[in-house]
């Protein structure tokens, strides 16, 4: 009995013993887990499901970590700029965060176009800038920038990570911020603390991210509809704030009977099923739109901050509501500026508005705008010439054949003007650009950014040929990651908006002349489908084409180098500028470009 219990003993021993050997175990293997792998657990908790970048040395511990686990994909580009207007994109798209990396010194640098691209579109972005092995800094060392001091304008929060310790609270510091303030959050990581152990063992935050209405309070609200009950000839100028209250914003237009203008970032939310939309004004809008602003009582401006002073009219009471205070009044003098979010403030707002009798105004703006419609579409033809298509007629083309649910993306110049005009939204498609930053190149590499976080929608590039030709190394990004973008590209062979801008100033165009490759034959050298339209009539059949391709396409499509198309008003200093150009080009034996002149329409 004796001896039974003893063995009985020596047995639990035994099993304390391994239960406590098992503990041990498991505590050093939580001991082990890197400062990368925890970086990567704490995103993926995030909702981040793949981070853009280059690789590189500094960044080996977090790539490693990826390579190990299957929450996270590392997407390989062929440029970091490409990698920070793709994870861009995906913010845009989606809303959530989204992360690009580079490694030290030049890796980051590459990184900061894009990254301002995103900042100013106010997109929810961690950047990951890898650093210098951490006893090096400060010494000079190879690659050593100062991450923290490179991307302090266009980041909310930038800071290093100097000890293990810090990391987690660093990292979960920039996500917030970056959900919270949309816009740009970077963390400098050395490479040697992205090998250290870690010290916390998982994130720290478990909550989705907060989604709180902002509301004028009761008595702002009965102000502004005592304001606008008194007011007969209203026009909104709607932007990208207005994102998800398309339904409250026609409600509002019906109660005001005001024509409604509406900001390039609004259009994706603001021209589709909204019998009350007279088009864009500014730069790259036309004559409607300015008319409705130029010719209201009281101009109510929600969610927007369309940048361009002198069209905004001078006599009218001007109302705005923002959810950012800061923006209140910095375009154009405001009379009455109020705080809040879009939806929860017209949904306050209108049980509180009176039922405009009078539509003279509306009615007014509606014809215009009609008119300047035809005008557009009278444009946007075959035409009869034997070589090269108009470029409104390509992106008519594309409007017409691609998907009800398509993502397009848009290169500054040209290609952003014939998106804005001729690209049908409706309430599915979605339309991405550089509107804020106004950046060449950014098309290409924010159409891979949607097509990987949207695999099973059609994404179509509006390329320019400058703005290709800049970033055109990650055409073979689209085979590698097997992406089925389709690329138009417009080819005129110049930087056509800038040669533009030098006709309007009296300036004869100059280094503005671009000798183009064959786009396409280049695009069947990465793998991509290539295809070319020369004449108007090849742009249909190729480009439909290219859309019903399984993989990816790109359309080189010639197209008017001296297409001219001009803002909805002309300044006596660009008619003087047209007519110094006219003479300079006759004196300098370059008279036949005055016949293009003929195609200037200024949409009255």
């Amino acid at each position: 009995m004796k001896s039974d219990l003893v063995a009985a003993a020596f047995v639990a021993q035994g099993r304390s013993n391994k239960n406590e050997g098992d503990n041990r175990r498991r505590v050093n293997r939580m001991a082990k887990k890197k400062v990368a792998e925890l970086l990567l657990e704490t995103l993926a908790e995030a909702g981040v499901e793949r981070v853009y970048g280059i690789t590189g040395d500094s960044l080996n511990a977090i790539t490693e970590s990826i390579r190990q686990q299957k929450k996270i994909r590392w997407i390989h580009l062929r440029h970091e700029e490409t990698a920070a207007f793709a994870a861009g994109a995906e913010a845009h798209l989606t809303g959530r965060l989204a992360v690009c990396a580079g490694s030290c010194g030049p890796g980051n640098l590459h990184l900061i176009n894009g990254l301002y691209d995103c900042h100013r579109s106010r997109v929810p972005v961690l950047a990951i800038a890898a650093q210098v092995p951490s006893n090096e800094i400060g010494s000079g060392y190879f690659q050593e920038t100062h991450p923290e001091h490179l991307f302090a304008q266009c980041s909310h929060y930038c800071e290093l990570v100097s000890h293990p310790e810090q990391m987690q609270r660093i990292l979960e510091i920039a996500m917030q911020t970056a959900l919270a303030r949309r816009g740009v959050s970077v963390i400098a990581l050395p490479g040697d603390i992205a090998s250290c152990d870690a010290v916390e063992q998982g994130p720290r935050l478990h909550f989705p991210p907060p989604q709180p209405k902002v509301c004028l309070s009761n008595d702002e609200i009965a102000a502004l509809a005592k304001i606008l009950n008194g007011s007969d000839k209203v026009t909104i100028l709607a932007g990208a704030g207005c994102a998800g209250a398309h339904e409250e914003l026609i409600a509002l237009a019906r109660k005001l009977n005001a024509p409604i203008v509406h900001a390039l970032r609004g259009k994706e939310f603001i021209d589709y099923d909204n019998p009350f939309d007279v088009g864009m004004t500014g730069l790259l809008g036309f004559s409607s739109g300015y008319h409705a602003m130029m010719n209201c009582d009281l101009l109510l401006m929600i969610g927007t901050d369309f940048p361009y002073q002198q069209f905004f009219p001078k006599d009218a009471t001007v109302v705005q509501i923002d959810l950012r205070g800061e923006q209140l009044g910095r375009r154009t003098k405001v009379d009455h500026g109020f705080v809040g979010d879009t939806q929860a403030t017209l949904q306050a707002l209108l049980p509180n508005l009176e039922q405009n009798a009078g539509d003279k105004h509306l009615k007014a703006s509606l014809e215009h705008y009609r008119k300047a419609r035809k005008s557009l579409a009278d444009l946007a033809t075959e035409g009869h010439e034997k070589k090269a298509s108009h470029p409104q007629y390509v992106t008519k083309v594309v409007d017409e054949l691609a998907d009800e649910s398509a993502i397009f993306s848009c290169d500054v110049g040209t290609p952003t003007i014939w998106a804005a005009r001729y690209l049908t939204m409706n309430g599915k498609r979605r339309l991405l650009g550089s509107f804020m930053h106004g950046s060449m190149a950014n098309a290409l590499p924010q159409a891979i950014g949607a097509q990987i976080s949207h695999p099973g929608r059609q994404v179509v590039s509006l390329s320019g040929d400058g703005g290709l030709a800049m970033l055109m190394g990650d055409l073979l990004s689209l085979r590698q990651l097997e992406l089925p973008v389709k690329v138009i590209v417009f080819k005129n062979n110049a930087l056509a908006f800038v040669e533009l801008e030098m006709k309007a100033a009296g300036m004869l165009e100059f280094a503005t002349e671009l000798q183009n490759p064959n786009f396409a034959k280049i695009a069947d050298g990465a793998g991509v489908l290539g295809l070319t339209a020369e004449t108007p009539d090849q742009v249909r059949p190729m480009i439909s084409k290219a859309l019903e391709h399984d993989g990816p396409a790109l359309v080189e499509v010639l197209v008017h180098r001296q297409e001219l198309s001009m803002p909805p008003t002309i300044t006596l200093e660009q008619m003087k500028g047209f007519s110094v150009f006219a003479l300079k080009a006759v004196l300098s034996g370059r008279g036949d470009e005055i016949v293009d002149l003929a195609r200037v329409n200024l949409f009255r």
